[in-house]
């Protein structure tokens, strides 16, 4: 049996889409745990960044017009009346003709409106020759230049990075609201699967299992919790057992394996399908309903299929923005493509240039390490030609 109709990609994204819901459920992390979370609400500042004017050079703090006739040929004298050390606050006022040394992040003293570097001055003694002018504010960081209060410094759906958490821990919070990730079941099937390379297995013709291990790091890239059920024997009973189990148990389910009409192809026996078959390739065989995707068994196509499906779910369930980054290159190669079929094009992108990966076949596991990047041909094009500027996704 063969599939009677191939459902266009992106008629399929959009069914599978509407299909999904973003999860309400959130919890707070601590900062540390934080990096590549997705943020559950607006972050609001309650004071500024920085909370009050400061140096932002090591130097003195002085009254700027004090030095607007300096030169080398004619410097000008004004006296160190107190020096600041790291974490204080200065005691004293800066008045006509003196000058406070301060440190980089230092409160700047009352009077002053400029800090001259250290290395625009000769110091002898209680003295400073200021040997050129500066301008008033000139080196400093005034209240609020980072942020303001009442500012939203991160937005709903953010995928914190490192900075963002360090922008967190400015602001004083210790946990972080964000999304729960989707439980997301992985259930591997094939009787030819074996878990360690061995002689007497290639022998019988096994093959190592390796879709489990590339999901589950797929799944937590891109915001879920992986929860493997096992790689099971083509055996109907147990196949539709262990989906029933995970489809209770988890948000969202993957199932690898048994996706076509062959007789030992079952996991599309069991669910109720809103399509089967797409115009992909590689991965024809896909499907989904009731939050299972139906998956190939092949590497290549797996890879293939969660990129240009589940991730788009998963981004959904948590409410992420911007979790594809989408560059702009030069094809070093002519791609031909057949009309009336979605390509997923396997690339290696360097300095603004794209280079098609040789290697094909769903089986091909290399291929995918030889890569870093994929571009997407629609099915209403013929393929892109050698020099044309083209879109691709990064991994």
């Amino acid at each position: 049996m063969e599939f009677k109709k191939l459902v266009p990609y992106r008629e399929a994204l959009k069914l599978l889409l509407d299909d999904i819901n973003e999860i309400e459920d959130t919890e707070k992390v601590p900062l540390r745990e934080a990096v590549g979370r997705v943020l559950a609400e607006d972050i609001v500042t309650e004071f500024d960044i920085p909370p009050f004017d400061r140096a932002a050079v090591d130097g003195y703090a002085i009254r700027a017009e004090d030095t607007f006739q300096a030169r080398e040929y004619n410097p000008i004298e004004l006296t160190v009346i107190e020096e600041v050390p790291a974490g204080n606050v200065a005691k004293e006022e800066v008045t006509t003709g003196k000058a406070i040394k301060v440190l980089t992040g230092t409160r700047i003293p009352k009077g002053a409106n400029a800090v001259i570097m250290q290395e625009m001055v000769k110091r002898e003694g209680d003295k400073i020759y200021v040997l050129r002018p500066v301008a008033p504010g000139q080196n400093i960081a005034f209240t609020g230049e980072d942020v303001k209060k009442g500012e939203v410094v991160l937005r709903k759906g953010t995928i914190l990075r490192p900075q963002d958490v360090a922008m967190l821990k400015a602001l004083g919070i210790k946990k972080v609201p964000v999304k729960v990730k989707p439980k997301v079941g992985i259930i591997i099937t094939g009787s030819e699967l074996i878990e360690e390379p061995s002689e007497e297995g290639f022998k019988e013709g096994k093959i190592v299992e390796t879709n489990s291990i590339m999901l589950q790091g797929l799944v937590e890239k891109f915001f879920g919790e992986p929860i493997l059920y096992g790689v099971l024997p083509d055996d109907e009973s147990i196949i539709k057992e262990t989906l029933e189990k995970a489809k209770n148990e988890c948000d969202i389910v993957l199932i690898t394996g048994g996706s076509a009409f062959g007789d030992k192809d079952y996991a599309h026996k069991f669910v109720n399908l809103l399509f089967h078959g797409t115009t992909i390739k590689p991965g024809r065989p896909f499907g989904y309903g009731e939050k299972v995707f139906i998956m190939s068994g092949y590497p290549v196509s797996v890879f293939a299929q969660f990129n240009l499906f589940v991730k788009h779910a998963l981004a959904k369930m948590v409410g992420a923005q911007n979790y594809e980054v989408k560059v702009k290159a030069i094809l070093q190669d002519d791609i031909p493509s057949q009309l009336g079929r979605y390509e997923f094009i396997k690339i290696y992108y360097e300095n603004g240039i794209a280079r098609v990966i040789k290697k094909k076949g769903s089986g091909i596991l290399s291929s995918l390490l030889a890569s870093n990047a994929y571009l997407e041909i629609p099915e209403d094009s013929e393929g892109y030609r050698r020099g044309e500027e083209v879109w691709i996704t990064l991994y």
